[in-house]
């Protein structure tokens, strides 16, 4: 019975499907006809490559599930570790569903191990216990979330953990060792053979065991780039396309009429921004904002249509003849670029409005450019990359999806950016994209929770000036941009005296922002350390992952107090009624007529 339970789940594809698989096997069992199911069932069970192959924990042990407080005293285990994509190919088709349906809470993105976490909880009694070794990223994102966090938050103590204990055999492998109780616990805790009061679901000391919250103090400050969708819009001579137009053409066109000149501007990303030493733009842009396409010759009087209809219009294809605002029609030569060059592209969207209104920027990011329009420059950062590298670029550009744009001008906030502090919370918390960090401002940002007045404290101001400008003149001097001069800090046999500079600088910036968060406590030395265990035997020729960083336990320390300060900061926010869903990315505010 328990075997066709599950066979209904895995032959079918969808709710529907499976709901009608259990009938007609009710409909067998109570008609005492499911014997005959039992030799389809034995032979996916025996000669299937994947097999079907049930276990029944209930079934098994009547003499666990039958008692009071029924379960498993204790579990002691070393379960497989798997991501999803081994999860899906080295079982059953549907696995990965089927697990998600026995833990809806979990993220489809978890390791395998947080299951086993999580089966292991479920099938425990009462004051009963587990001790299971994981990687390290049972602390980690989706897996975290998904076994530690909910384990926790539903009645599980953690009060033995040791984080890092050397595989001893010969594989070069760190595991983590965890132990949770079920129920009430009253017993000492220890993280890694210290005593503390409490262990949280991300193996700190203190802190809380859910996700960061996204702070009120923070939206609206960080927004990712436009998003052109389509090359057709730029002058860049280094497309190999064939789709950008020449910047040879884009002179001729602003000598030819000067007005061009108001609707092409630098366009910049994540590339120009971390290897030219002066992040030094090569291409430009056409924007037309979002701007109607054509005047009609007739039609209803601008003038008479109500602010509704107004905005309505902008949008349109065409507007009245009288319509006082620019339409992308009023700049013929450039409209008939994009209409040759990009509309092509468009015409192919599954999306209706992206074919509609193929003028348009796929993204046109409003709120950003509204935000930013007052500013002399703005704050960046490289969507994707191996460094968290922060920089300074003019106002007056379009910034291509690709980057980060704050709009935040003083180096007091570019020191608390760069600073270790917050880049161990983006590296804790930001996603990644192959070997490269991705930059998300949702969970990178918005949750960070800044020491106070740190956009205009004196002391960051100082060490951020004095940082930013000497890394400005290295770049220039080496001829090197960010990418290469980060690869250089942190190399395990760079010996230039300017970047053991550079070092120094940063560790003060570092100073300054644990002072600013009056930890003063904390030490700033730093060594070359591996990011991650490494095969050194199977590593061979490739570069090692070293980094110029804290030693672990000062890393951990400073994200257990960031946790529990973004905790602490929530908490006051909702007392004091300012907490806000976080405002989506572009849709804040309109953009001016004119350049951004």
């Amino acid at each position: 019975f328990g075997d066709l339970t599950l066979a209904a789940f895995f032959e079918g594809a969808k709710p529907k499907e499976r709901a009608a698989r259990r009938e007609a096997y009710q409909e067998a069992i109570l008609t005492r006809q499911s014997r005959r199911y039992a030799a389809e069932l034995a032979a996916r069970r025996n000669t299937q490559e994947k097999p079907f192959a049930p276990f029944h924990w209930e079934i098994e042990f009547p003499e666990v599930f039958e008692r009071e407080n029924p379960g498993f005293d204790g579990f002691v285990g070393n379960p497989p570790f798997a991501g999803k994509n081994n999860v899906a190919a080295g079982n059953v088709a549907g696995y990965p569903s089927w697990l998600k349906e026995l833990h809806a809470q979990s993220h489809g993105n978890a390791d395998l191990v947080a299951h086993f976490y999580l089966r292991a909880f479920d099938l425990l009694r009462g004051g009963g216990a587990f001790g299971l070794i994981a990687t390290n990223t049972i602390a980690q994102g989706d897996t975290r979330s998904s076994g530690l966090r909910w384990i926790c938050e539903r009645g599980g103590t953690v009060y033995r953990a040791v984080k890092r204990v050397k595989w001893p055999g010969d594989a070069a492998v760190v595991v983590s060792v965890v132990h949770v109780a079920k129920g009430g616990f009253t017993g000492k805790r220890t993280l890694d053979g210290a005593p503390v009061e409490r262990v949280t679901a991300f193996l700190f000391h203190r802190g809380g065991h859910a996700d960061p919250v996204r702070l009120a103090a923070n939206a609206g400050k960080s927004f990712v780039g436009s998003y052109i969708l389509g090359m057709g819009f730029t002058f860049d001579d280094t497309d190999r396309k064939g789709v950008a137009s020449p910047l040879a053409e884009m002179r001729r066109l602003i000598e030819a009429d000067p007005r061009n000149r108001e609707v092409i501007f630098p366009y910049v990303g994540g590339e120009e921004v971390n290897t030219s030493p002066t992040h030094a733009h090569h291409r430009y842009v056409i924007n037309f904002h979002d701007w109607p396409l054509h005047r009609s010759k007739i039609g209803e009087s601008w003038t008479a249509a109500g602010a509704e209809r107004r905005r309505a219009l902008r949008r349109h294809p065409l507007v009245p003849h009288d319509y006082p605002g620019p339409v992308a029609a009023d700049w013929p030569d450039l409209l008939r670029i994009v209409e040759t060059r990009a509309k092509p592209e468009r015409d192919v969207q599954n999306r209706k409005a992206l074919r509609e209104r193929w003028w348009h920027y796929a993204e046109k990011r409003p709120g950003l450019y509204a935000t930013i329009a007052g500013l002399e420059r703005v704050l960046v950062v490289s969507r994707v990359g191996q460094q968290a590298a922060f920089t300074f670029l003019p106002r007056d550009m379009v910034y291509a999806e690709s980057m980060i744009v704050f709009p935040l001008t003083s180096y007091a906030a570019f020191c608390a950016l760069q600073s270790r502090p917050h880049e161990v919370w983006v590296r804790f918390f930001g996603s990644s994209m192959k070997d490269d960090l991705r930059y998300t401002p949702s969970d990178c940002f918005e949750t960070f929770p800044f020491p106070d007045d740190w956009d205009n404290h004196p002391a960051l101001e100082a060490a951020g000036k004095s940082y930013y400008e000497y890394r400005a003149a290295l770049m220039v001097a080496n001829d090197e941009g960010m990418t290469s001069t980060y690869n250089r800090f942190h190399d395990l046999y760079e010996t230039d005296p300017r970047i053991a500079k550079l070092r120094e600088l940063h560790a003060a910036m570092d100073r300054a922002v644990l002072d600013a968060y009056g930890w003063s406590d904390l030490p700033t030395d730093c060594d070359l350390l591996l990011d991650y265990e490494i095969d050194e035997a199977a590593w061979g020729r490739k570069k090692k992952p070293y980094r110029w960083r804290w030693p672990d336990e000062v890393r951990d320390e400073v994200l257990a107090r960031l946790l529990a300060l973004n905790a602490d900061r929530a908490a006051a926010e909702a007392r004091a009624g300012s907490a806000v869903d976080p405002p989506l990315r572009g849709r804040s505010g309109a953009l001016p007529i004119g350049r951004p």
